[in-house]
């Protein structure tokens, strides 16, 4: 206790990691995290941290031990580990004595290495401990996800799908301005000017467990955002309001008067899953490959860099909070485009030679031609 004490840690640091990290989702995360990051947490501190890590002292745990478990959590079958396979009517894995070796994924150890760092941080601030030992420990950078956003031949023919449907204006909006599911969904007519072509980015629209759809604000500041809207969006979005209102007048009195743009037949909020079931029907009647919805907004991005619109408006549209994100996305984009400005260099130089015409006042040498390889 005395050599303890010398090192700077309290007597309360001698509990587990376990009780540290019940203590911080029960009485600190739950106040700063949305209820959706909050159950996720739980999952991962449940799932994985408290069966690895929890029986240890919270004060003497150390980036070997953090490292060492990654490593394990990094090599094990989660059938096994979870006891997934016993719990199937029909065992394919352990239980049936082949392993199907399910591991992990290098971004979901990210994750969870991060949600880690994030308790052991406040256990710092609370001076639980000198300092955070996960910081220490390094999972390496994962590759980024990988998605196929559309042509500009496939946003067409998707577009030309979704001409009749009674949400063409909600598809055709996100493909012009790469607003995500939430922020389309969450969309009020109050945060719209059509007379001045501009849109406010303030909410989102979510389903939590205990308040079913839910509308909550942006999350950062820099996703609260206005947009310009395209004259093609605000035309459709003049005729979707007076559909909207043929709507309202047959639903009569089991009208739910919920102020979204983009609402059901009885003017409820559109649940984000039955948009995505929508979007995957339309997919199927243009006859496209199957993507996420999410995969729109990518798209926008793709096909303006491809346009030649610089990156820092992209950001600004997207509601990025750093335009290194926006570059990191989209880092395979750039490099096409990079592609395509050599190669059309390389054109211009495999003539032979270039010849210089420009005029000379005298104080420069006379034009010559340079002959270039």
């Amino acid at each position: 206790m005395i050599a303890a004490s010398n090192r700077g840690l309290p007597p309360s640091s001698a509990g587990s990691v376990a009780a540290y990290l019940t203590y911080w989702l029960e009485n600190v995360a739950v106040h700063h995290l949305r209820e959706n990051t909050h159950t996720r947490y739980t999952a991962c501190v449940h799932r994985y941290l408290v069966p690895g890590l929890g029986k240890k002292k919270l004060a003497k745990l150390t980036a070997k031990d953090v490292r060492t478990w990654l490593n394990q959590l990094r090599t094990i079958c989660q059938c096994c580990a979870r006891g997934i396979d016993a719990r199937r009517d029909q065992p394919r894995c352990c239980a049936a004595g082949r392993c199907c070796r399910k591991l992990l994924s290098p971004p979901t150890l990210t994750y969870i290495h991060s949600v880690l760092k994030s308790a052991l941080e406040h256990a710092v601030c609370e001076e639980e401990i000198p300092r955070n030992v996960a910081r220490n420990v390094r999972t390496g950078t994962p590759r980024p996800r990988r998605f196929e956003p559309l042509t500009a031949d496939e946003a067409r023919q998707f577009l030309a799908a979704t001409g009749g449907h009674r949400l063409h204006a909600l598809f055709e909006l996100a493909l012009h301005t790469g607003l995500r599911k939430g922020e389309l969904l969450g969309l009020r007519w109050e945060d719209l000017n059509l007379d001045a072509g501009t849109a406010a980015i303030r909410r989102t629209l979510q389903r939590t467990n205990a308040g079913g759809l839910t509308t909550l604000p942006i999350k950062t500041r820099a996703s609260e955002r206005r947009i310009a809207l395209p004259a093609r969006c605000l035309q459709s979005l003049k005729l979707h309001r007076e559909q909207q209102q043929r709507e309202r007048e047959a639903a009569g009195t089991a009208w739910q008067d919920s102020g979204h743009v983009f609402t059901t037949v009885q003017g409820g909020p559109i649940d984000p899953t039955n948009l995505t079931r929508a979007f995957i029907t339309l997919l199927r009647k243009a006859g496209l490959r199957r993507i996420r919805f999410h995969d729109l907004r990518h798209s926008t991005a793709t096909l303006l860099l491809e346009q030649g619109v610089e990156l820092v408006v992209i950001k600004e549209l997207l509601g990025h909070a750093h335009i290194g994100v926006t570059a990191t996305v989209y880092a395979h984009v750039r490099l096409r485009l990079q592609r395509n400005a050599i190669d059309t260099l390389s054109t211009a130089l495999s003539s032979g030679g270039i010849t210089e015409t420009a005029s000379s006042d005298g104080d420069e040498p006379p034009p010559c031609t340079v002959l270039v390889r």
